[in-house]
């Protein structure tokens, strides 16, 4: 399957290298210069991905994460300067899947890309153990078709989020460093922080108790996160 993905970013420059970058690994690429245009090449292209730089001007990566989490789950890459940690982290817990800092190696790029389409590509017939329905309490995750569920109920969880729950389903009962989710999420050898860890788990929570579930991970301090009951609320 042939990937489209949408680069947005207002400078020439940074867009063709990532342009370079991904047609030579076999996507196709649509470009935005502006937040505006990314809106329209968004709905008219329907893209499998979007790479969105933050600090654009008027309206920034951040305005158009927004709009597109209202009526879609496509993920998002985010592109941000080094020193806008905030934004990053903000982007996070708005709906963004992942982030690469600028300057940027292509080749990190690509693999983060690579990674997050993994999971949310159909697996293959040989990957038939990997693909069982997991399930706790009232939540489960088909990771076959990339669904998963509370008392019925879909949820709209990124590419990330999705492998977070998936790995601690796989355990119920173990409690999972960051590390162990960074690597269960990510897959390759990708160093995210403590910081972008915990936006994801706070975006899990947030989701899961706007579906009436405050009990889905659990902090062990010190070591790391759980799962909990998944059950709803009394």
């Amino acid at each position: 399957m042939t990937h489209r993905i949408l680069i947005v970013d207002d400078d020439l420059h940074i867009r063709e290298v990532i342009r370079v970058a991904l047609k030579k690994a076999g996507m196709i690429v649509v470009e935005a210069r502006d937040g505006k245009e990314a809106l329209t090449r968004f709905a008219s292209d329907r893209p499998d991905l979007i790479v969105l730089d933050i600090g654009m001007p008027e309206f920034d990566g951040l305005d158009v994460c927004r709009e597109v989490r209202k009526t879609s789950d496509v993920p998002i890459l985010f592109l941000s300067a080094r020193d806008e940690e905030i934004d990053r982290v903000l982007g996070l817990e708005i709906g963004g899947d992942d982030y690469v800092t600028k300057p940027f190696s292509p080749r990190e790029l690509v693999a983060r890309v690579n990674v997050i389409l993994r999971r949310i590509s159909p697996r293959g017939p040989d990957s038939k153990a990997d693909s069982a329905t997991l399930a706790q309490g009232s939540l489960s995750v088909d990771p076959e078709q990339h669904v998963a569920l509370f008392a019925g109920t879909p949820l709209k969880l990124t590419a990330i989020e999705f492998g977070f729950l998936r790995a601690m389903l796989t355990r119920p009962t173990a409690v999972f460093s960051r590390e162990q989710l960074m690597r269960a999420a990510y897959q390759l050898n990708i160093q995210v922080s403590d910081r972008t860890i915990d936006s994801h788990i706070r975006n899990i929570r947030a989701k899961l108790a706007a579906a009436n579930c405050n009990s889905v991970i659990e902090t062990v301090h010190g070591v790391g996160f759980k799962l909990g009951r998944c059950e709803p609320q009394a």
